[in-house]
């Protein structure tokens, strides 16, 4: 039987999005047309005193224009900050002076560093890169069929980085952070395995870019489905994460835990009004 599944790896983001059903496609459109009449009058919050943590997961071809206008949208209402710095910010307990975004990034792919670093640094952002370090090094010819299976709900070939793109975004003034080895949901693992997951890739990111993996991102980070709140952050500490980041969305505030940071996912194709509907709740 002939193989129809992709052999080339996913350039733009309209590839991206090619298979999905006409189902799908129409709750997007109803969904972008929601947002639409609710962002009307919203903005982010013009008070100081909060960081907010935006991610995203790729910056496919087609959506390099619309991530440098979203980069310049955060920098109209806030300023960048690097990760180490907002932990800083949030640990040492003075009230925060200021509105920040601290931008991140979850997977590993190829385009992180083709795309994404490149507008980063034309902008002055640094930013974190959660890596699945089980990924990183593989290649689209040898390892076609690890590929594929990346995502649970339909077949996609993703090109991942190589460690050395991860050392040169590191030299570039970038966080190389832990997304597991296998891009796993914590909790279908026991402890032992969710131990293995977060303990091997930090060691392993260590001994490939010779530097300290102190922050750790959940993948798809949403609490009591896909991590016990109770439970897998205190895993994260005691094996030397500093950070446990998350996906539940909304801004940060002095006093807020270290061990369940919430982030603002968006895709890079989004227009303004969905930004100032998502930075204002």
């Amino acid at each position: 039987m002939t193989d129809i599944r992709p052999s080339l790896p996913v350039k733009t983001y309209r590839d991206f999005i090619a298979g999905q059903s006409l189902l799908d496609r129409a709750r997007g459109v109803a969904r972008k047309a929601a947002i639409l009449a609710l962002s009307a009058g919203r903005s982010p919050d013009d008070n100081e005193g909060w960081i907010r943590f935006p991610f995203y997961h790729h910056i496919f071809d087609d959506e390099r224009p619309g991530f440098a206008r979203q980069l310049d949208f955060m920098a109209s209402h806030g300023d960048f900050i690097g990760l180490d710095d907002a932990v800083n910010m949030l640990e040492s307990g003075a009230s925060i002076s200021g509105r920040y975004f601290c931008v991140s990034f979850d997977d590993g792919f190829k385009n992180w560093i083709t795309n994404a670093v490149p507008i980063l640094l034309d902008h002055g952002v640094p930013a974190a890169f959660f890596v699945a370090a089980g990924y990183i090094g593989t290649s689209v010819e040898r390892d076609r069929e690890k590929l594929l299976g990346f995502y649970d709900s339909r077949d996609l070939l993703m090109e991942f980085l190589s460690w050395d793109d991860c050392r040169e975004m590191a030299d570039a003034g970038m966080t190389i952070g832990s997304h597991t080895m296998n891009h796993v949901h914590l909790i279908d693992l026991d402890d032992d395995g969710v131990e293995a997951e977060l303990a091997d890739s930090k060691q392993l990111i260590e001994a490939e870019l010779g530097r300290a993996c102190v922050h750790f991102c959940c993948p798809f980070g949403r609490a009591n489905i896909d991590y016990r709140p109770d439970h897998h952050p205190a895993i994260a500490l005691r094996i030397g994460y500093r950070t446990f980041l998350a996906t539940t969305r909304g801004a940060v505030r002095q006093g807020a835990s270290l061990m369940g940071i919430p982030r603002d996912h968006l895709l890079a194709g989004w227009e303004n009004y969905q930004l100032r509907y998502f930075f204002s709740r």
